[in-house]
């Protein structure tokens, strides 16, 4: 049974540097096609899977950017989002938002659809970085947009940021935090950059023309990131997210906590009775497969119970409280440490995991090399 949703927005203005989520430029695109589209989508999933989508608890806009779209396409969207997904239960509604396309009307048109968190893309506070990553926002339409969400409504404000980026500095690092605690914001993601293949960074990089911090200042980085948010006042609840008490995403715990959700969308994945998923990326493909009846699903994989259970391990210690013994053997019908117990012991004697009767969590060493703690867990059928 799903517990969330995701809807996919792959249109942008401008393409960041960054950037390998399936994205198309907005100019000259079918937009208005592809919300209609979308709408169909939802539909022949809740009927094809009805009792999947009974207990609907987050709903989650990405891209691309949803902002892209236009007040009454927004509008629109929303509309058919509340037609064919019960609500009853939805408790989070969240759009990724860009600073510099949320006008009023968007927002009030987002805020009277339902929307009820805002996940805004900030990056940097430094103009030279923002330029060299691709994004066109200033500072000012960060605090502008921030200052006119709250007085549409909006009380649940989360923004992104980034680190180690090209030609960063450990100062212009803190002055990025200092001017997003300023804005005293519940909810925080902070992620490094990764360099991913089909991006402008990668060709940069390939070509010997990107100059990226060391691993040791990135690590300093993010050092320095722990230490600044728990003196803030914010829990940080999972290697990248940071929040008040009672903001920390829902949404996203969904993904750690080995649930499943539905991906609706041109490239959108999703996880539904067992099976992972992804869309067709390309719109033509995306759009003539619903239009013809069918779930647009390129490739699915019945996930097996090896599977379930190292996505299981290496998911959930991506959160701070880790993976807890009584809800690993309720699921696998075993205790963590028959499976588990070799590897386990090792990492507490590396100073990477904590372990006691609870459960298992990472160390804030461990934080430092989690994908190498979660390769560990990765055990061949």
């Amino acid at each position: 049974m799903a517990r969330g949703v995701y809807i996919h927005i792959p249109f942008c203005h401008q393409i960041c540097n960054y950037c390998d989520f399936n994205k198309f430029y907005f100019k000259n695109q079918p937009v208005d096609e592809y919300i209609e589209t979308l709408g169909k989508e939802m539909a022949l999933a809740t009927e094809k899977y009805p009792h999947s989508f009974t207990q609907i608890e987050t709903i989650f806009l990405g891209g691309g950017t949803p902002t892209a779209l236009s007040p009454d396409q927004l509008t629109r969207l929303l509309k058919l989002i509340r037609t064919y997904i019960p609500m009853d239960s939805v408790t989070e509604f969240t759009s990724e938002a860009n600073p510099d396309e949320l006008s009023e009307a968007k927002m009030h048109a987002l805020f009277n659809g339902g929307v009820n968190r805002l996940s805004m893309g900030v990056q940097s506070f430094d103009q030279e970085l923002l330029k060299k990553i691709g994004r066109t926002h200033s500072n000012a339409h960060v605090y502008d947009t921030i200052a006119l969400a709250k007085k549409v409504g909006f009380k649940n404000v989360s923004i992104d940021l980034m680190y180690g980026l090209p030609g960063q500095t450990m100062e212009q690092w803190k002055d990025t935090l200092e001017k997003a605690f300023a804005l005293d914001l519940p909810h925080f993601s902070a992620y490094s950059l990764i360099v991913e293949p089909k991006t402008i960074f990668y060709n940069q990089y390939a070509k010997g023309k990107l100059s990226l911090p060391t691993e040791d200042i990135e690590a300093d980085m993010y050092d320095v990131l722990m230490q600044e948010m728990q003196s803030h006042g914010l829990l940080q609840y999972e290697i990248s997210n940071f929040a008040k008490t009672d903001y920390a995403s829902t949404h996203n715990k969904i993904y750690w906590e080995n649930d499943e959700y539905a991906g609706f969308g041109a490239g959108a994945h999703g996880y539904i009775n067992g099976v992972r998923y992804s869309n067709h990326g390309p719109l033509k493909k995306y759009m003539d497969a619903v239009s013809a009846g069918d779930l647009p699903i390129m490739q699915d994989h019945l996930v097996t119970e090896t599977e379930q259970r190292e996505e299981q391990m290496f998911l959930g210690l991506r959160k701070t409280e880790g993976i807890a013994h009584a809800i690993y053997e309720e699921r696998f019908k075993e205790p963590m440490m028959n499976r588990y117990g070799q590897v386990i012991d090792k990492l507490v004697l590396e100073g990477l995991l904590e372990h006691d009767k609870v459960g298992i969590r990472l160390t804030r060493k461990g934080r430092f090399v989690g994908n190498e703690v979660f390769q560990q867990f990765l055990l061949e059928d």
